[in-house]
């Protein structure tokens, strides 16, 4: 895959969909009975957020605080369900029901970014006194259905209700590599909106998320199905543990090439395993496998399988509906054999170039250096410093797996600080750290441990950007110079705590 397509991937999960405002909807929707429309207003609130995200340019520190509104639901446990995008990185969060002129402090308990959900428990439990949960529909809605999507939009300050009808239900990539259900409304939604629930047969089908950028009258919806699988992994602990993922690079068995490549008979269907995850002998599934069925359901040469009579979805569907202590029964055709063999879906894969996910950045700085732990948030500074990432490892080894060899990437987030000691040096921002003092860099946390224990009169740092310098520097001074640089810079503190702890060790 070539770094430009790689970068493609990540467009859909680098943004929020959040933008501007659509016009009304005009689709003829059934009204509510009385009692559920009641209940609905009740169980729908606003949510207030202080934001402060991190900055990966300036990992020290973090953004200014930004105000931010949503909307939310009361759901069963005296809880309310939201978005995760509305809450994240919040300092505090606080609740408004309809009509109400207070705000009540709440707490952030449960997150799943991928899936964007997010539970809320406040701290005054009264609230919920006169504010039953809505119900919830165990099915997915039917294509046309009317819907009505209830929150605060922009635009005002009381309730909102938009009509629309389901447009489309796909299985569809979220953010942070997780996919799941998403149901597609023409009901306006605007920023604001999310975390709101829909309404259809006088039952939740799901919580508004999003609305299509520079598109009119197209908004996304979480069915229930995904807030139940939520619900269910957080039932024992507050900590999401995340959806089961196949992360082999498939492609589809429509090409007839293909099909006399692998002398496929006619009536086998499925998709072909272009890149296993993982070239261990052990892995189950080999380049040139054809995945036929999961848990006994066929897959067409599209990779879509039959949900019910009038729906198709992307097979990776049946992962979620199936998986069982970690794995999947899958049906393959290896070298014109079929075989049943039982395929590893774990919640989390673990890469080279990860998401930050709720936390923020690992750094250290050492003199005028800034080191930093390399995030798919940190990919932002491509588009800065585009000339100094020729042929580096942020773009070449983007999607890989760590290895013994390397277990994260090591990058210089910002400029050098003002010193004697940056003088003549280019501006790194954006290089990966290849080696100290010759020794290959594994890790953020080897790269700190490698300049506690050196003794060498100079540091040379070398770096893994064909355009890119390499930089001496006096080790002693270096060591010296730092809490100067720290102070005069506004810098509280040398490192992250996991980082100094390293940085304070004794040596072995």
């Amino acid at each position: 895959m070539t770094p430009t397509a790689r970068l493609a991937l990540l467009g859909p999960t680098l943004c929020w969909l959040l933008a501007s405002a659509a016009h009304a909807a005009t689709k003829p929707a059934a009204e509510p009975s009385s009692a559920i429309a009641h209940t609905a207003e009740n169980a729908v609130v606003k949510v207030f957020s202080t934001i402060r995200r991190p900055d990966v340019g300036r990992p020290w520190t973090k953004t200014s605080p930004i105000e931010a509104s949503g909307s939310g639901v009361v759901i069963e446990g005296k809880r309310i369900l939201t978005n995760a995008h509305v809450v994240a990185y919040a300092s505090q969060v606080q609740v408004q029901s309809n009509q109400a002129g207070d705000k009540i402090a709440a707490s952030v308990v449960a997150t799943a970014p991928g899936i964007d959900l997010a539970i809320l428990k406040l701290d005054d439990e009264s609230f919920f006194e006169h504010r039953p949960p809505l119900p919830r529909a165990s099915a997915l809605p039917q294509i046309k259905d009317p819907v009505l999507t209830y929150g605060f939009p922009t635009g005002g300050t009381s309730l909102s209700i938009t009509r629309g009808i389901v447009s489309r239900i796909e299985f569809v990539q979220y953010f942070l590599r997780t996919a799941g259900l998403r149901i597609q409304i023409d009901a306006a939604i605007n920023p604001g909106n999310s975390g709101g629930p829909a309404i259809a047969d006088n039952k939740m089908i799901g919580l508004v998320f999003s609305h299509l950028q520079n598109s009119e009258n197209i908004g996304y919806i979480i069915p229930n199905e995904e807030i139940e699988l939520f619900l269910r992994d957080i039932a024992d602990h507050a900590h999401y543990d995340g959806k089961p993922g196949l992360y082999d690079e498939l492609q589809t068995l429509e090409n007839p090439a293909l099909r006399g490549y692998l002398k496929l008979d006619s009536s086998v269907r499925g998709m072909i395993v272009h890149r296993p995850d993982d070239d261990a002998t052990s892995y189950p599934l080999k380049q040139w496998d054809v995945i036929t069925h999961i848990a006994g359901k066929a897959i067409d040469d599209e990779g879509m399988v039959a949900i019910r009579d009038n729906l198709r979805v992307g097979f990776r569907y049946l992962i979620q509906q199936n998986a069982h202590d970690g794995t999947v029964p899958l049906s393959i055709v290896r070298g014109g054999r079929s075989q049943q063999i039982r395929m590893p879906v774990p919640a989390h894969r673990p890469f080279l170039i990860d998401w930050l996910e709720g936390s923020y950045p690992s750094y250290f700085i050492l003199g005028p250096v800034v080191f930093e732990r390399a995030t798919i948030e940190g990919l932002q500074l491509i588009r800065t410093h585009g000339q100094a990432l020729v042929g580096s490892p942020l773009l070449a080894r983007l999607g890989d797996r760590p290895d013994p060899d390397r277990e994260e990437l090591v990058l210089i987030p910002a400029p050098l600080f003002p010193h004697a000691l940056s003088s003549g040096y280019s501006d790194p921002t954006g290089s990966v750290v290849k080696s100290v003092n010759g020794t290959a860099v594994k890790s953020l946390a080897h790269l700190v441990a490698l300049l506690r224990d050196l003794q060498d009169e100079y540091v040379t740092l070398d770096f893994d950007n064909r355009a890119s310098e390499a930089m001496v520097f006096p080790r002693a001074q270096l060591v010296a110079s730092t809490e100067a640089i720290l102070s005069d810079n506004g810098v509280r503190a040398q490192g992250s705590p996991d980082m100094l702890k390293i940085w304070a060790a004794k040596r072995p």
